[in-house]
């Protein structure tokens, strides 16, 4: 198992595990307590104590189920984002479950969520995906990435809304590219630019959709109809 540590040497990812199933949430705890850089200082059994024991414990990672009783973890995760106004300091939610159904990812992540992992995933690519999580990288299991971007390409695009900052010629490009799930670097390749260049764009891409991570440049992009 990975034992890498957090870039902020010293400090650890404050975690809070949800999940109904009591025995999973303890191998889950002694999974993770392995690990140098996480300390879990809460956990929940449903959604609804998710967001209460949110308020007082700010995790900055949340592992959350989907299907619990009281709250699943689609709406649970619209409330704790809706409540921490999706600031910086809001908790970055990764769903771990067991279904991959297509309407379930598209709601996680439309509700927030910035990873999707099954409970099947390997234990150092779990701890791997804390780590992105914590330092804003979106985390999905190769198979949900996959089948997130066929649904948006599948799906009709409504008409499109204008932004406040309207993308350029060059930010759309990138935006399509990376919705077909080409990397900077095939970005740069594919438009004859640089990869420090892609990156950039995809920063001004970011910033004007309002998205925290490519993921949900994707899906905001499509829901207002510049996919």
């Amino acid at each position: 198992m990975s034992t890498r540590t957090n870039a902020n040497a010293g400090r650890k990812i404050r975690l809070m595990l949800v999940d109904d199933q009591s025995l999973f949430r303890e191998a889950l705890r002694t999974l993770l307590a392995l690990q140098p850089d996480f300390e879990i200082v809460a956990e929940a059994e449903n959604g609804e104590r998710a967001v209460a024991l949110a308020k007082t414990h700010r995790p900055e990672v949340i592992l959350m189920d989907l299907r619990m009783p009281v709250l699943g973890g689609v709406e649970a995760t619209r409330r704790l984002l809706a409540e921490s106004g999706k600031t910086d300091t809001a908790p970055r939610v990764v769903v771990l479950t067991t279904f991959e159904e297509d309407g379930e990812i598209f709601e996680a992540m439309r509700a927030g969520a910035v990873g999707y992992l099954l409970k099947a995933c390997s234990a150092e690519k779990l701890c791997d995906s804390v780590r992105a999580a914590a330092q804003g990288t979106a985390v999905l299991e190769p198979s949900v990435a996959a089948r997130l971007m066929a649904g948006l390409n599948r799906s009709a695009p409504p008409p499109a809304t204008p932004l406040a900052d309207p993308l350029s010629e060059r930010e759309l490009a990138v935006l399509r590219l990376l919705a077909e799930g080409c990397s900077n670097k095939e970005i740069g390749a594919r438009l004859a630019i640089a990869e420090g260049t892609v990156k950039n764009h995809m920063t001004n891409v970011l910033g004007k959709l309002g998205a925290l991570d490519r993921t949900q440049a994707a899906l905001k992009a499509r829901e207002l109809g510049y996919l």
